[in-house]
């Protein structure tokens, strides 16, 4: 199929299942879900957020934004991955436990709200990629229809544009957790540090960031183009003061450049 194909089965698809709740992150891959869903003439959509520390603030309120901006219910709810020792041990299958808990909070909404579908915008090149979640989607019935359909990430992001959506090109944007090297523990006061640090470099025009914690250590991924802007005096200085004023000890720059996953390089895996 075609990609015109795809969004037609999509909608076909979606219309059929007629009540669904979708997991909504407000990312690329959700934010087309969830608009499809709202235009394919459906009797009841619900988008569900699940807010945690691992989830920064920025992203909370992009996803709300979004949500609200469609003809949809919307509501959030508590994940508590944090409070499981399987997940803040920080093993590689660290997102299985964070989705396990998001998916079994939707199950029991499904239930008594007598949603038949639960769906998640995991996408077609996803399935070649680490992603220990789509094991928990697995065993709670979760239903990808982007996936099924075979929606890759560059049809995603092109539709996603001809239907006017702000995310067509907005960066991937995984959570909090994802910033700390597997082993190291995951604690709230931690994740803080990492959304405070992102936040404020972020203040001088960078593309795509990851502030990556290795315990005392902030090693900070930045596009190439982008190193000037926090190495140039006075933008130097005032990062390296500040990440060292919210707790790091040291403020490195990877030299190697900004690249999702980087954190599973030493594992052979993509993120």
């Amino acid at each position: 199929m075609n990609t015109d194909e795809k969004f037609t089965t999509l909608k076909n698809s979606l219309k059929q299942m007629d009540r669904v709740i979708i997991a909504f992150s407000g990312g690329v891959d959700s934010t087309f879900l969830l608009k499809t869903a709202s235009v394919s003439d459906m009797s009841k959509v619900l988008a569900v957020t699940g807010v945690s520390a691992s989830l920064s603030q920025e992203e909370y309120s992009f996803a709300k934004k979004m949500a609200e901006s469609f003809d949809v219910d919307y509501r959030t709810i508590t994940t508590e991955e944090l409070d499981n020792s399987s997940y803040t041990e920080n093993s590689p299958d660290r997102c299985y436990h964070c989705k396990k808990d998001l998916f079994t909070k939707l199950k029991e909404i499904a239930a008594e709200e007598n949603f038949p579908f639960i769906l998640d915008g995991t996408n077609a090149d996803d399935a070649r990629d680490w992603r220990p979640g789509s094991r928990a989607a697995r065993e709670e019935g979760v239903e990808s229809p982007l996936c099924d359909i075979g929606f890759t990430k560059k049809e995603i992001r092109a539709v996603s544009k001809s239907l006017g959506l702000p995310t067509w090109n907005k960066p991937a944007t995984p959570c909090l957790s994802s910033r700390f090297p597997y082993g190291q523990k995951i604690t709230v006061e931690a994740l803080d540090r990492v959304e405070k640090a992102e936040a404020f470099i972020k203040k001088y025009g960078v593309k795509e960031l990851r502030v990556r914690n290795h315990s005392e250590v902030a090693r900070i991924e930045l596009l190439p183009e982008d190193f000037f802007k926090i190495m140039d005096v006075p933008a130097r200085d005032e990062v390296n003061n500040y990440l060292k004023s919210i707790g790091f000890k040291y403020v490195t720059i990877d030299l190697q450049g900004f690249r999702s996953g980087s954190g599973n390089e030493v594992l052979g895996m993509a993120d």
